[in-house]
């Protein structure tokens, strides 16, 4: 089968009453005792999660000796909106292993929030690591490499001994990993297959232990206040979620029930009516409004994304 075999209709736009788009992905639903409870195209396709490996790239890093308050270890696994709030942590994250934002080596950017992005710009500031949504993931990998004695310059090599050991914890936990590229923040990106990304983050989630812990107390820090995988959290209680570029979203509650997306068009709109739907068939039920994706029409809604899976 190839890539683009792999998937099939998961979500239609629908416009004024009339069909609009369709988004193809995949989806792999566990049910509480780790088995398929039902799928939708090949759950077995080999995926850049992105962002969706945070949580477990955290725990390694948490394995590693990297040992900080729950709000700093959420920011580590966050895709942060670049808020205030946001900055602060990865500044004192960074402070606390002796380290500052110019240690950074992430892709610098603005803040994905628009009200943020705005604020920067008023206040003349440039793109910066800092501002970047993996500059916590970035931060942890500091710290992490000082809490060993590593050396934090070339800290983004694959050869580095931090990402080595990501690798390698990613292999041990949601392997095999298929392939390792670039993430779009500069970061190595592995490649693992949607089945073994949703098993990986249900173990992580019945097991407990700081990265969920962290996550789920500080939902707000792993994305920002109007953000899907925030709302997605918030709404489910003990629920685990990350979200991942291009299209990717994976959630997991500590009874074992899990979900993993995939759209194949990298079209994050799709993500979470697919995702609420697949939660709703395991008997997972999130508020019908609580992650509405509204199309709009002369700035007023007139249509929506609406999920055909599920």
């Amino acid at each position: 089968m190839t890539f683009a075999e792999a998937f099939v209709p998961v979500a239609i736009t629908r416009r004024s009453g009339h069909h609009e788009s369709i988004h193809h992905g995949a989806v792999v639903a566990l049910a509480a005792d780790g088995s398929l409870s039902w799928s939708a195209g090949d759950g077995d396709v080999a995926i850049y999660p992105r962002s969706s490996l945070k949580p477990l790239q955290a725990e390694a890093m948490v394995h590693a000796g990297l040992a900080v308050d729950d709000d700093l270890l959420a920011i580590v696994c966050a895709s942060h909106d670049g808020r205030a709030e946001h900055v602060d942590a990865v500044r004192r994250l960074l402070g606390g292993a002796g380290l500052s934002e110019d240690d950074l080596r992430n892709t610098p950017s603005y803040s994905i929030e628009d009200a943020a992005h705005a604020s920067a710009l008023r206040e003349g500031l440039a793109p910066s690591s800092l501002l970047q949504n993996c500059s916590g993931k970035h931060a942890g990998m500091l710290a992490t490499a000082v809490v060993n004695g590593w050396p934090t310059d070339g800290y983004l090599s694959p050869e580095h001994p931090v990402q080595a050991m990501i690798v390698a914890h990613l292999a041990a936990v949601a392997g095999p990993v298929h392939h390792v590229g670039v993430d779009g923040c500069g970061a190595p990106a592995a490649v693992v297959t949607l089945r073994a990304l949703v098993a990986a983050v249900r173990d992580m989630a019945v097991t407990g232990g700081p990265v969920v812990r962290a996550m789920t107390t500080h939902p707000a820090l792993v994305g920002g206040p109007q953000r899907d995988v925030t709302l997605l959290m918030q709404a489910v209680d003990g629920l685990v979620a990350k979200d991942g570029a291009e299209g990717v979203l994976v959630a997991a509650l500590p009874d074992g029930r899990a979900v993993g997306v995939k759209v194949a068009d990298g079209a994050s709109r799709a993500c979470a009516p697919v995702m609420v739907a697949a939660l709703a068939a395991l008997g997972v039920n999130v508020a019908p409004h609580a992650l509405e994706h509204q199309v709009l029409g002369h700035g007023r809604p007139v249509g929506e994304v609406v999920a055909v899976v599920g």
